[in-house]
Parts: C-alpha cells; sequence; structure tokens
C-alpha cells in the first residue's frame, strides 16, 4: 500500500443482494459478515468468496431485523427485531439457543465480548432505559441512565414496568468496553455514565461539552477510544485513560483518592480520569446529521455516514481531525455501516436494500515486485555498461553481504498480530461450509426445456450427415420420433449405419433397374403400333 495515499475505501467494488437489508456486522476476523432483513430472517455471506454461507430464519418472527452482534469467537449470534423481541442463534448449526421478549422494541442489542459463550447482552429499547439481558436465568436488569436512579431489583421480563402510556422517553446509547465488564451508557442530558452492570452502580460520569444528548456510543478495537455521536451533530472522540485489565479495581481505588466532594461531583471528577477528550468531527458548512459513526479496525480512521434523506456519502477523517476522504454513492438513503477489523474496506446499507462494499482503487506499482524497478516517463537511451555481461562483474565483487549468517533465526517467538486479545484455546469459528441454494421451479422448468433441445439436436444433425434427410411425419417411424422427440436418442452403432446405407443404395438400385425395363417395355410396343404390325385387338387396345 503507498503510504502516501492513505489506508482506506475510495471506490464501489460490488455490491450484496438478499431480500431488504436493514443492517449489518463482521465477525471478529472479518471472515463473515452477517445481515438483518426486513423478513425477520438473518443472512451471513463468506466475505471471501461473497456467497451465502447460512441464513438463519426463525418462524415466530416475521418483522424487521434491527441489529445483528457477533460473538467473540463467532460461534454465537445476537438478532434483535421489531417484535420486541431478541433471538441468540448458534452459527454452526443454524439453532436457536434462547428467545425472549422485551416489553419495548430492541435499537441496539450487543453480546458481552468478554465471554467466550455468552448468554449475557445489552438492549437499548426504543422507550426504556438500557438493560442487560441474561438468557440462562432469563431475567432482566435495568441500567441507570442518570445518577439519582439507582435501581436495585432484578426483575424477570414479563414483571419488568415499563409504562406504555408514560412519558416519552428519550432512548439512551449504551456499550460495553472492551473486556465486557463496564457499561458506558450515554443519556439524554449529554453525560456519560460509567456502569458497573453486576452491582448496578454508577461509578463515574463525564460531561458532554454542549449538552447535548447521545445518540450514538461505541468504543475502537483496541478500546483505546471512546466515540459518541450527539444531537449537536458532532462526533466526539475521547481517548480512554483506565487499563485494559482490572478496571474495576483501578475505579475504585480514583474514588478512594477523591477527597473533599461527595455525589455527582466526586463522580465527575473521578470521570475526568478515566475518560478525556481528544477529537471533534463535523461538517461546519451542512451542519448535517450522523448516522452509524464508528472506527477503522485499527482504529486510524474515523467514519461517519450522511443521515440526510436521498444521498449516500461517507466521510472519512483521521484521528488527527482532518477529512481526507468522502465517498459518495447512488442517490439512496444510508441507514447502516461497517468497517472491515483488518482490511481498508466498508460495507454499507442502502434504503433499498442493497449492502454496497466500498474497497481501496488499487494501482499498479511494479516496483513493490522489484524494489529495482523503474518506470520511464518516455524513450531513454540506455548506454551498456563494461562489465554488464561479466560472470562477475566489478561492481558485484565490491559489494559486502550485511547479512550475519551465523545469527540464529528465532523461529519459536510468536508475533503480536491484530487479535493477539483472542484465547488460543478456544476455537474461533472463521468460515462455514457452503450450503447449495435449491433451484426454484421456474429455473428447473427452463433447465429441462434447455435439456429437450439438446437431446433433440444430435438425431437430427446425424441424420443430415448421413443423408437420411425424411419427412417424419408423414412415415410412422418419423410419427413417433416426432412424439418423442423431446426424449433423448440412443446413437446407432457404426455396423448398424452401414447396414442403413447399404439397404438405401440397393432400394435406390432397385428402383432404377424397374423404371429402366417399363421405359423399353412401353417403346417397344410403340414402335410396333406405328410400324403397322400387330392384331386387330391390338391395333384396337392402341
Amino acid at each position: 500500500v503507498d503510504p502516501l495515499q492513505g489506508d482506506f475505501p475510495e471506490v464501489i467494488e460490488e455490491y450484496l443482494e438478499h431480500g431488504v437489508i436493514k443492517c449489518v456486522a463482521f465477525n471478529h476476523r472479518g471472515s463473515l459478515l452477517a445481515a438483518g432483513c426486513a423478513d425477520g430472517s438473518c443472512v451471513i455471506w463468506d466475505f471471501e468468496t461473497r456467497g451465502i454461507a447460512k441464513v438463519l430464519r426463525d418462524n415466530d418472527c416475521a418483522a424487521a431485523i434491527t441489529s445483528v452482534s457477533w460473538s467473540k469467537y463467532g460461534h454465537r449470534l445476537l438478532v434483535s427485531a421489531a417484535d420486541k423481541s431478541l433471538t441468540l442463534w448458534d452459527v454452526s448449526t443454524g439453532d436457536k439457543i434462547a428467545r425472549t421478549t422485551l416489553q419495548q422494541t430492541p435499537l441496539h442489542a450487543r453480546l458481552n465480548p468478554g465471554l467466550s459463550s455468552p448468554s449475557l447482552c445489552l438492549a437499548c429499547p426504543l422507550s426504556s432505559a438500557p438493560m442487560i439481558v441474561d438468557f440462562e436465568i432469563g431475567c432482566t436488569t435495568l441500567l441507570p441512565v442518570c445518577v439519582p436512579e439507582m435501581p436495585d431489583v432484578l426483575a424477570p421480563p414479563q414483571r419488568s414496568k415499563c409504562a406504555e402510556s408514560g412519558p416519552p422517553f428519550s432512548p439512551a446509547a449504551a456499550c460495553f468496553n472492551k473486556c465486557g465488564d463496564l457499561v458506558y451508557v450515554g443519556n439524554a442530558k449529554g453525560e456519560i455514565l460509567i456502569v458497573d452492570y453486576k452491582s448496578v452502580r454508577v461509578l463515574a460520569l463525564v460531561p458532554v461539552s454542549g449538552g447535548s444528548a447521545v445518540k450514538n456510543i461505541v468504543f475502537s478495537r483496541d478500546g483505546k477510544y471512546l466515540l459518541t455521536n450527539s444531537h449537536d451533530r458532532i462526533i466526539r472522540i475521547y481517548e480512554n485513560l483506565l487499563p485494559a485489565k482490572d478496571v474495576l479495581r483501578s475505579l475504585e481505588d480514583l474514588g478512594k483518592n477523591v477527597d473533599g466532594v461527595d455525589g455527582v461531583e466526586k463522580m465527575k471528577t473521578v470521570g475526568s480520569k478515566c475518560l478525556t477528550l481528544f477529537r471533534e468531527f463535523q461538517d461546519l458548512v451542512t451542519k448535517m446529521h450522523w448516522k452509524a459513526p464508528c472506527f477503522s479496525g485499527d482504529g486510524e480512521w474515523v467514519v461517519g455516514g450522511s443521515a440526510c434523506k436521498g444521498e449516500h456519502k461517507i466521510y472519512i477523517w483521521d484521528r488527527a481531525g482532518h477529512l481526507v476522504k468522502i465517498l459518495e454513492g447512488p442517490k439512496e438513503a444510508l441507514i447502516d455501516l461497517a468497517w472491515h477489523p483488518v482490511h481498508p474496506v466498508i460495507v454499507s446499507v442502502s434504503l433499498t436494500g442493497l449492502v454496497y462494499i466500498w474497497a481501496k482503487d488499487y494501482t499498479e506499482n511494479w516496483s513493490a515486485f522489484a524494489p529495482d524497478f523503474k518506470e520511464l516517463e518516455e524513450n531513454e537511451e540506455y548506454v551498456e555498461r563494461e562489465d554488464e555481461f561479466d560472470l562477475m562483474p566489478e561492481t558485484g565483487k565490491v559489494k559486502v553481504s550485511s547479512v550475519n549468517e551465523d545469527e540464529e533465526v528465532d523461529i519459536e517467538t510468536v508475533e503480536k498480530d491484530a487479535f493477539s486479545d483472542s484465547d488460543m484455546s478456544v476455537e474461533e469459528l472463521r468460515y462455514l461450509p457452503a450450503e447449495p441454494i435449491p433451484d426454484t421451479n421456474e429455473e428447473q422448468d427452463e433447465l429441462k426445456l434447455i435439456e429437450a433441445r439438446i437431446s433433440a439436436s444430435p438425431a437430427s444433425e446425424e441424420a443430415v450427415q448421413n443423408g437420411h434427410v425424411t419427412d417424419l411425419v408423414s412415415s410412422p417411424q418419423g410419427e413417433e420420433m416426432g412424439e418423442t422427440r423431446g426424449k433423448r436418442k440412443r446413437k446407432p452403432s457404426e455396423k448398424a449405419m452401414e447396414l442403413q446405407a447399404e439397404k438405401a443404395k440397393a432400394s435406390k438400385a432397385s428402383g432404377r433397374t424397374v423404371r429402366e425395363k417399363s421405359r423399353a417395355v412401353g417403346d417397344q410396343e410403340i414402335d410396333e403400333s406405328v410400324n403397322g404390325g400387330g392384331d386387330d385387338d391390338d391395333d384396337a387396345y392402341y
């Protein structure tokens, strides 16, 4: 990759289509892409081959899918739907593990990233506070969306109180941290709450500048940065100051070290030591709202989609705050997007239900394969060196190898890659075997028609080549062939073809001799009548 060009996508490479797509999500490695459809099904593509690997369909759900979320190792998939349901799937077998119904429609749902086989998820309903849903014990835990609100009762889904006729509730955004032991909640007051979901306690509070409601909140892949999207049309990036491990203990130590203040002020003081504002992104000209903002796989780029109707624009910034690229797609509104975990690839979902794949427009760079290669703008006269074709050129004798051949090569140490946080003891699901899709009735009818035409053509070609062109309708054999033209004919052997040819020649020869004999007899009788020979009866006859 040319370092001067930037490692981000530039053009639409292709698009994927399967019904009407509503949302997309990559697995941990980016080898599989899950998409939720408007008919309640979920399709999984093999992103390397762009083929459909599996389709998950729940007979109990016919509503549109609102979000899809992978587990850390790709074995489970969480699907939230507009019928207020949450469904947990086993990806490899296609079986439904668990299903629960909430009292409000979940807009987003995420599995706990710290568990290998998670049955714990975070759901953000439309008109309720974010909640922790445990599929194993079948209960929900409402999380606080402001400091005074401290729920301390674990209520099962059917008992949780969410008044349908109460005052309108502004939906809050929430997400797990990288280890999955804390929940970061963005509320309508423009605050970020750091919540311990096990004890349902607010540990810290970070006020957002401007006090505008938070619509989206998401962590980068490495957990070092936090992104928020607010109603004031500004995307903010916060740097995470907490360590990667033992986060709860670090927060407790910070709280103990704060003296002289209490309550909300103490939480704000602790919050200032947890998150610090790093960058702000906005469009100063159009002041547009943003849709589905997120980080790139390596966290170097920030991407956000335009929320304007009728345009498919994706804005890409670097972490320094510079706008580096605007991707313009078709005249269709953008509803969701996701950045590939490894490659510079973005997938975006349009309002019509198509998934567009944005990739980098690579240019040929031959120097990447041969460092000595130099591309010429125009023809140049080449002067041959004196020792160019010598077995041991003088220029090569002077060079001394800088490689220490006696140095031992380390073949045991494993280099740290982008997936170093994965547990090697847990088998990760990277690919799915492709399942062939059966043909529809129309396709099968078309195939039968084509086979019938192909099977009928060889018989006619052989007949023309052998000189046996007959009227199929006038003869009984022809009628039978006309009736069974759609069936496949056996090819006659060479001996049978020779016999047929001999019979045809014999029939032609016998017909010729009969005609010659009759013509000779007729000529003789005519001559006798002209010459006056023969009896009276013969004359009368003639």
